[in-house]
């Protein structure tokens, strides 16, 4: 177990942020709490850490008078909103992904409600999730067209048409998303979306693309929007 100070909840989103003794900022949620204990700002509390995230939440004791003044304290559930964000953000993208939700999280909220999001920023590890398990995908429905295509009478093996035409279908699927999450993840460093034409310079675009995709987020908010839950910056 690891202890830390709440130096942010919110309970209209449920989210939050905990500085670890370690000196990590962790991010956590209502159902990491692990009891109705209350809380506030500046809270002392106990955790476990996994990831950036911590998990099974409970207040640290105190000494009988801190406890009493505790117990008016704000609840889980009120919103914390006297000084604000925590420095490392002004605000919570409420379009944004839950809060560190792992590989497939982030490649099922790129392919759902930031399907055709070109506003907003995108964490690295947004990003990587999504092209992670989008190369899975395309493996996986090219063998799966190859099995059909076979099955089927077709030469996959000389010819391939199934799992040519699976493989294509399933890139369609992911061409906007794709390019949504690239201009998120452009401007979470501070750039124009538009930058991914940069893509198009012979020889060097792509290369170029991809240090731009290696750079971490910006430490503060910008025109796009606030620092993404979790960025480590």
């Amino acid at each position: 177990m690891k202890s830390g100070e709440i130096i942010y909840f919110d309970g209209n989103r449920g989210t939050g942020f905990i500085t670890g003794n370690d000196g990590n900022r962790y991010v956590f949620d209502v159902t990491d709490l692990a009891n109705d204990q209350p809380a506030s700002k500046g809270a002392k509390v106990s955790f476990a850490a996994d990831g950036d995230r911590a998990r099974a939440i409970t207040p640290q004791l105190a000494p009988a008078a801190a406890r009493h003044a505790a117990a008016a304290a704000t609840p889980w559930g009120v919103a914390d909103t006297a000084d604000g964000m925590p420095p490392i953000s002004g605000a919570i993208d409420p379009d944004g992904p839950p809060a560190s939700p792992g590989l497939i999280g982030y490649f099922r909220y790129c392919v759902t409600r930031g399907y055709v999001r070109f506003s907003g920023r995108a964490r690295r590890r947004e990003y990587w999730s999504f092209v992670v398990v989008a190369l899975i995908g395309f493996a996986v429905a090219g063998g799966l067209g190859y099995v059909v295509g076979t099955a089927l009478g077709f030469d996959e093996a000389e010819e391939p048409t199934i799992s040519a035409l699976a493989i294509s279908v399933f890139w369609l699927y992911l061409l906007l998303p794709s390019m949504a999450v690239l201009f998120r993840r452009l401007h979470d460093i501070g750039l124009s979306g538009w930058f991914w034409l940069l893509a198009f310079v012979p020889m060097f675009g792509s290369l170029i693309i991809l240090v731009m995709m290696l750079i971490g987020s910006q430490k503060h908010d910008n025109k796009w929007g606030p620092v993404p839950t979790g960025a480590h910056v």
